[in-house]
């Protein structure tokens, strides 16, 4: 049987590429597409198996909240998810202990490999920063996948037993030296001609370790948001990151 999916958010530019991907997925049917004016309610009447939530940071709480209180399984591509909305999807999870909800900070197969390499590289460089690159319409910064990627170098250099990165900084009242994540600087820069692009800087004494990830078309997240469709029924609970769903 096909898998019953909705797409929230289907009007904005992942969600029509998203449409477009489910309909052309073998084995995936689309069967609710909703806009920022169409009502979540809607989707009880569907027999909804996965939504796919790509709305903006404002809404997606409130919407994803609704899915899992409705026992929808979830694929949630909106950024704005930091410590405290994890922790209230968590607790009303808990009371719907057979439903799942990833919340993947990027679909990007090269970004999602990119943050592998960073966690397996972080212990053996001194220094680590993260760019980022966005095109202008982007509404948060840094990028939920520049975040996640901090975390990640963060938590390899800590399991480690590293010092915090080596930084001399003593003056910066313009931020030039960006966000601090869990010790790493992050750098948010948003040009015009770019879609999503990251580089994650390691440098020791006479080396550097530079790895870079471009995303030029959207259609670049559709194989994973696919792919998260797929195996969202074999998991339950919080899952936060698209590579717990691969194999890597």
């Amino acid at each position: 049987m096909s898998i019953r999916v909705a797409v929230i958010g289907a009007k904005g530019r992942m969600g029509s590429h998203a449409v477009d991907a489910i309909n052309d997925a073998e084995g995936l049917e689309l069967v609710a597409a909703l806009g920022s004016s169409d009502s979540l309610e809607t989707l009880l009447e569907k027999n909804i198996d996965v939504a796919v939530e790509l709305t903006v940071p404002k809404s997606t709480e409130d919407n994803v909240t609704f899915l899992v209180e409705n026992g929808i399984d979830t694929v949630v591509g909106t950024t704005g998810w930091d410590n405290d909305r994890l922790a209230r999807l968590e607790a009303t999870l808990k009371n719907h202990p057979e439903t799942a909800v990833l919340i993947a900070p990027n679909f990007s197969i090269g970004a999602v490999l990119a943050m592998r390499f960073a966690e397996l590289a972080a212990p053996y460089f001194d220094s680590a920063e993260v760019v980022e690159i966005h095109h202008t319409r982007k509404l948060d910064a840094p990028s939920g996948t520049a975040n996640h990627t901090a975390q990640r170098i963060a938590a390899a250099r800590n399991a480690a037993g590293l010092p915090a990165v080596p930084d001399s900084t003593e003056s910066d009242p313009q931020g030039a030296r960006g966000a601090v994540i869990d010790g790493i600087h992050v750098h948010a820069i948003r040009q015009q001609g770019m879609n999503a692009h990251e580089e994650i800087l390691f440098g020791s004494d006479g080396e550097a370790l530079t790895i870079r990830t471009d995303s030029h078309s959207t259609s670049a997240f559709m194989p994973g948001i696919v792919t998260a469709v797929r195996s969202i029924a074999d998991y339950t609970g919080l899952i936060h990151g698209l590579e717990n769903m691969l194999d890597l």
